[in-house]
């Protein structure tokens, strides 16, 4: 290895001129000649360092080079050390305030979720008297009424059945942030599931003038899952594709067996996602448009507790989008094995 690529301690002390100058060894003068010759010398091709300069010049002997050479490293050394415990210090400092800003935030998450389940265990039992008395309304237990009286009574038990869903959501919602998403596990034919999940969408999409599709190629294709919560996850699924595809765009829904498995997916030909804003979608009471002038409505809630739900079948809900052109919600579940008959 050449002279010019050796690691000396020299190499490691930058202002080793202006101590040899602070201790008075050398003077001023002294060092601006010796750094005029290294100029010198590096211009016809000789790299010396300064040290060298000066020796050979007969400004200062090894001796006392190395010694100043020494003790600068001892000082940058104490610098470094110094500065590692400064940012030791301010590391932390700063674990602290995130770990108290984590632990302030965990509070207000769980301030949150508390509200949030006790404001919807006390909303029910008003909206059961409320729909009680509807109901007895409509079967004309209390009286006779016009036929217009009627049409207004059947929009408020239709809005009193909305608000009703919207309040189990919330309370299902609070279950399962607290991570109590209980399942009740049974043997489920999911394409009869899928089936009975277009069923009940096909007048939304009908109003809509959406098209519906459902796209399933066995008649029988058996899961262990938890029925209900699994048909609140497809049709929630379906609305959302609904509600965010334009009229007589299309929504379909897949059930694909594949190695052991079967793939649920719901297509449609809506307005997409924005790649950007795809993790935004399953964080709670939250809107991709948050506008007061917003075009759809809806709590938020649906595919964040979707998600949950699917995690506690041990699954994941995954998404792809096209700006403007649609979007595709899918999970996987395991197919249980069947007896063959003998």
């Amino acid at each position: 290895m050449s002279d010019q690529t050796n690691l000396t301690t020299e190499m490691l002390v930058p202002r080793l001129g202006d101590a040899l100058v602070e201790k008075g060894i050398i003077t001023v003068t002294d060092l601006q000649v010796a750094l005029l010759r290294q100029d010198e010398m590096r211009s016809n091709g000789q790299f010396l360092r300064l040290g060298q300069v000066l020796t050979e010049m007969g400004l200062v002997n090894q001796r006392i080079l190395d010694s100043v050479i020494a003790e600068q490293i001892l000082k940058l050394r104490a610098a470094l050390e110094e500065a590692n415990t400064q940012l030791e210090n301010r590391v932390i400092e700063r674990t602290a305030q995130l770990q108290d800003a984590l632990k302030k935030l965990s509070e207000l998450n769980q301030q949150k979720s508390n509200f949030v389940a006790n404001i919807s265990h006390e909303l029910r039992t008003p909206l059961t008297h409320l729909k009680g008395y509807l109901e007895l309304l409509l079967n004309g237990d209390l009286g006779e009424m016009t036929e217009e009286q009627q049409r207004a009574m059947q929009t408020m038990f239709r809005a009193s059945e909305r608000l009703g869903r919207l309040i189990e959501d919330l309370i299902m919602f609070s279950m399962a942030d607290h991570g109590e998403v209980a399942l009740r596990y049974a043997n489920i034919n999911l394409a009869a599931l899928g089936m009975n999940s277009i069923n009940r969408m096909m007048s939304k999409a009908t109003e809509k003038k959406i098209i519906l599709d459902f796209v399933c190629p066995a008649r029988s294709l058996v899961v262990s899952a938890d029925e209900e919560k699994l048909s609140w996850v497809i049709l929630q699924l379906l609305d959302n594709g609904i509600k965010f595809t334009p009229e007589k765009g299309r929504v379909r829904l897949e059930i694909m067996p594949e190695d052991g498995l079967v793939r649920v997916s719901v297509l449609d030909t809506g307005i997409g996602i924005p790649a950007n804003r795809i993790n935004e979608l399953f964080e709670p009471f939250h809107q991709l448009d948050g506008s007061s002038t917003r075009k759809y409505g809806g709590t938020g809630l649906g595919l964040a507790l979707a998600r949950k739900i699917i995690e506690a079948h041990g699954s994941l809900i995954s998404v792809s989008s096209v700006n403007e052109k649609g979007s595709k919600f899918e999970f996987i579940l395991k197919l249980v094995e069947q007896e063959q008959p003998i």
